[in-house]
């Protein structure tokens, strides 16, 4: 019975224990837990970096004896270490987290022979030193009774350590403080992460925000060049406007007045001319506050007959006014102004009056800006009130012509003679007019309507007489649109009627040469004996336009572009003729320019194919002829696929398979390509749909990043779909980017808020988007692989070269790149050492219906 009992109490007491020891469990795994959280706070509250460790510190004393700590970041690259946090009740040393300290200044450091070890270690430190063979340093600071260091992990590296100690007791710490430290290290090391990535963000967001600042600034003050620049068109227009609305020149002066007001101060205002004779100075014009009246006078040495004497603006204030008085250049007259302000204005280079503003007050003065711009309205005014000068003369000249016209229609009423004159001049008026229908009005030739006609008697004559032929000829100017844009419309006008006196003093006696319109020219020649004849008068043509001419001053050379349409039964009218002939023209000018071509059937065929081609891509569109093939991207050193690119093929039902080089032109002038995008891209959202591993990239062209729908419709076929959109990537130009770089930022973020990332396709072939790149969000640059091949060959230093910068501007915005059109291990083996760490081409597989998932089994190097 007392063994019974015995049993009984012991059992019980057992249980007790096991209870307190799953108590005392729990309570640690509370107190680790609350300890984990308290971390996780700190690395996201805006404390600073001493004050997040310091408290930090406090939560592991509150796990351990943790009296001596300190923290070391440690940087495998740079072979160097820095203290973040020191706390030590024997050691003085200060920690400086700024500070890097190469690992070769501390060589009997227990701190560095831990890094080196790489496992945690613990015991007396003389123990570990020992152990580890590291010399007694007395720079380390004094020996400890008990030590313990845990190593900071990030993947397989080490990159840090937490290091603990007790000065008077030995055997503080055992396995479970081990495994308590080390566990309590990572979540410390997460939480530096986040505190070193929140003060990255923090940095990119100040850097952001001072840009938007600049661009903001930029764009108020293009905001207010511009209405400044509205402002003085519309003064300009209304200037023009006044010329010819006015009823008279008091009332046009009044108008300009305003004009001028509405730019700059202007409530002293006169208007200054020079009388016929030049001997002396009237003022049709002026509004002033002292000065009411301006009488006519003769010319002296006032501001105002300086500045016509010079022929240049004047701007004066005061002290400007009394140095020229002082110089004996002028001497003031009427009221003293504060400020003076006088533009010349001309007619055919002559200085022919001034207008004036001034300011008697000193809080009003002019700059130079008001300079310049008195002086681009001036010459506008001087424009406007040359031909409303010339207007007034001329409804003078018509009122004295109405009456000696009434006074001679009286005089004719009484004679039959006259009558008959009177019909003759309008018979001559209707011949004029009916020249003027069919001829080009600048330079005399016949035009394009009385061409035609002239082709349909010539079609109609070779229908009659099998043996007679003719052929058209069609001229267009090269590079016409330069003389235009560089010395004006007036001397591309005299260019157009050089051009046709020539091509007439070529041509023979009974061909016709019309003036289509712009600087295009037409040629009929009639009566020949074949293509030769035409072909002689070509060159005969192209020789007389390349002599080089005088126009506006400078010597020109001009050349063309000549396309010749040789007559055929086929035709049905002379339209026909000039489209075929038009054809030739542009085969001509895209063969070089200064040449003829005659179209012939090879032209003929070429347009047909391309019509056909057309037909059959619009078929093929409503049909299933395309299919995406997919080309795998790889990891270089070990081959894995990480994904596809979705390459676009037609599948034609007589030409078989073709790619998007031998339709693609087609697809684009027909805008059907944009189409056929979409369907490649539901054939890829298809394949996300059915799962797998990987990404599949498809290149967005810049005509979709146009659309500002795109990013919407994309993502609306991703839902129906049922894919991944994380699984998706887009693959754009630097064009694309830079197009509309406002709406490119819109259209990426919000694919990338939905999960769908952007590659940069073709990098490095473009020009403008370094500027740029660290705008977008851009996942991966593909390095184009003309780089690529001349990875292997002559031009190795420089594409190395290339690839390498690409390498650090990929590593500074902290992306990766993909190799493109890598076809030979040395290529592959070269990228890997510049620091690409994907790659694609015809080496690791060619582009196929089905995707490829496992590694190729390649010999790799290195």
């Amino acid at each position: 019975m007392w063994l019974a009992l015995a049993r009984v109490v012991i059992g019980a007491h057992l249980v007790a224990l096991r209870t307190l020891a799953r108590a005392e469990s729990l309570e640690k795994s509370e107190r680790l837990q609350q300890a984990l959280f308290e971390i996780a706070d700190l690395a996201g509250s805006d404390l600073e970096l001493a004050d997040m460790l310091r408290r930090i510190h406090t939560v592991v004393a509150g796990l351990m004896y943790a009296a001596n700590l300190y923290i070391v970041l440690y940087d495998d690259v740079r072979d160097s270490m820095r203290f973040l946090y020191f706390a030590d009740q024997r050691d003085t040393y200060v920690a400086e987290p700024d500070r890097d300290i190469p690992v070769d200044e501390m060589p009997n450091s227990v701190t560095v022979a831990l890094l080196r070890h790489g496992e945690p270690l613990q015991g007396p430190s003389a123990a570990i030193r020992e152990r580890l063979g590291v010399p007694r340093d007395i720079q380390h600071g004094p020996d400890s009774e008990d030590w313990l260091g845990v190593p900071m992990r990030r993947d397989d590296r080490i990159c840090g350590a937490i290091v603990v100690q007790s000065y008077d007791r030995p055997d503080v710490y055992g396995e479970e403080e081990r495994a308590l430290l080390a566990f309590v290290a990572q979540h410390i090391l997460t939480a530096l992460d986040r505190f070193h990535a929140r003060e990255e963000l923090e940095r990119r967001v100040e850097e952001r925000t001072q840009a938007l600042q600049l661009s903001n600034r930029d764009l108020q003050a293009e905001i207010i060049e511009r209405q400044r620049a509205e402002r003085l068109q519309r003064a300009l227009f209304r200037i023009a406007e006044l010329s010819i609305t006015s009823e008279t020149l008091e009332r046009f002066y009044t108008q300009v007045h305003d004009v001028v007001s509405d730019l700059l101060y202007a409530r002293n205002f006169y208007i200054a001319l020079l009388t016929d004779d030049g001997e002396r100075l009237e003022f049709p014009y002026s509004i002033d506050e002292r000065d009411a009246v301006r009488e006519m006078r003769k010319l002296t040495s006032g501001l105002t007959e300086y500045v016509i004497a010079r022929g240049r603006p004047l701007l004066a204030d005061r002290k400007r006014i009394q140095a020229l008085e002082s110089q004996g250049l002028v001497r003031s007259r009427g009221s003293l102004a504060h400020c003076w302000l006088g533009v010349p204005l001309f007619r055919n280079e002559s200085v022919v009056g001034v207008i004036t503003v001034q300011s008697y007050s000193p809080a009003i003065n002019f700059s130079v800006r008001d300079q310049e711009l008195l002086t681009f309205v001036a010459h506008h005014i001087s424009i406007g009130l040359a031909r409303k000068q010339s207007q007034d003369r001329l409804v003078a000249a018509h009122a004295e012509l109405e009456q000696r016209v009434e006074s001679r229609t009286r005089e004719l009423a009484q004679a039959n003679a006259e009558l008959l004159s009177q019909i003759g001049e309008r018979l001559r008026v209707e011949q004029q007019l009916t020249h003027q229908a069919t001829h080009d009005a600048l330079t005399g030739l016949p035009n394009r309507s009385q061409l035609l006609d002239r082709l349909s008697h010539a079609i109609a004559r070779a229908q009659s007489e099998p043996q007679r032929t003719f052929a058209v000829l069609f001229l267009d100017l090269d590079r016409f649109k330069l003389v235009n844009d560089s010395v004006g419309h007036s001397a591309g006008d005299e260019l157009l009627i050089e051009t046709g006196r020539r091509i007439v003093d070529a041509v023979r006696t009974g061909d016709t040469v019309a003036r289509l319109g712009g600087d295009e020219y037409a040629i009929l020649i009639e009566d020949i004996d074949g293509p030769q004849v035409a072909e002689e008068l070509a060159q005969r043509v192209l020789r007389a336009l390349g002599e080089p001419c005088w126009i506006a001053g400078r010597e020109v050379f001009p050349s063309a572009s000549l396309g010749i349409a040789l007559w055929h039964p086929r035709y049905r009218t002379g339209a026909e003729l000039l489209r075929d002939a038009d054809a030739a023209m542009y085969r001509a000018k895209s063969s070089g320019r200064d040449r003829c071509a005659v179209f012939d059937e090879a032209m003929r065929e070429e347009a047909v194919r391309i019509l056909d081609l057309e037909a059959d891509l619009r078929r093929a569109i409503n049909g299933d002829g395309f299919v995406a093939f997919y080309q795998p991207i790889v990891r270089l050193d070990d081959q894995r696929v990480i994904g596809h690119e979705a390459l676009l093929r037609w599948r034609h039902e007589r030409r078989g398979l073709l790619t998007p080089s031998e339709f693609i032109g087609v697809g684009e002038d027909s805008g059907l390509i944009e189409e056929v995008d979409w369907i490649l891209y539901r054939q890829v959202m298809d394949e996300l749909a059915r799962g797998g591993e990987g990404y599949i990239s498809v290149n967005v062209s810049p005509r979709h990043f146009r659309s500002s729908d795109f990013a919407d419709r994309l993502l609306r076929m991703i839902d129906q779909a049922g894919a991944d959109p994380h699984r998706l990537r887009i693959e754009i130009t630097e064009v694309a980017l830079l197009d509309d770089v406002p709406r490119a930022l819109r259209m990426l973020r919000t694919l990338r808020s939905h999960g769908v990332l952007a590659q940069l396709d073709d990098f490095g072939t473009g020009f403008s988007a370094l500027s740029y790149l660290h705008r977008f969000p851009i996942e991966c640059l593909k390095i184009d692989q003309s780089f690529v091949s001349g990875l292997v060959g002559d031009t190795q230093p420089e594409s190395v070269a290339v690839v390498r910068a690409i390498q650090a501007l990929a590593g500074t915005l902290g992306i990766h790149t993909i190799g493109e059109g890598v076809e030979n291990e040395a290529q592959r083996a070269t990228l890997r050492e510049l620091g690409c760490t994907y790659g694609q081409g015809y080496l690791f597989g060619y582009p196929a219906e089905r995707m490829r998932v496992t590694p190729l089994k390649l010999v790799v190097s290195g």
